[in-house]
């Protein structure tokens, strides 16, 4: 079964300890003057978003490429019905003028 309280443990002792790593290069990039650290400690803080990020890009290229289908799809159908139309009308007047 599926337990919502269980999954947002983890992802809360996650983001703790991700929040604690962050701290501590931030201190220490404070401590030696150090930019890299600090960026270090950024990104860190950050990279947790990156993941997300993807996964909605993902969603998106996924979307556009079922709407390019979709598309296309509709295109065909309206082709092959006025296509069907013009047949049957067609037929019609041969069959009136026998």
């Amino acid at each position: 079964t599926f337990n919502p309280a269980f999954l947002q443990k983890e992802s809360s002792e996650s983001s703790n300890r991700r929040q604690q790593a962050s701290a501590l290069l931030a201190g220490l990039a404070k401590k030696f003057n150090n930019p890299r650290l600090a960026t270090l400690a950024y990104q860190v803080q950050l990279d947790a978003f990156t993941r997300v990020k993807k996964a909605i890009d993902d969603m998106i290229s996924q979307l556009l490429t079922e709407k390019g289908d979709e598309v296309k799809h509709k295109d065909f159908c309206t082709d092959e019905f006025n296509t069907n139309q013009l047949q049957t009308e067609k037929k019609e007047r041969e069959q009136l003028d026998l």
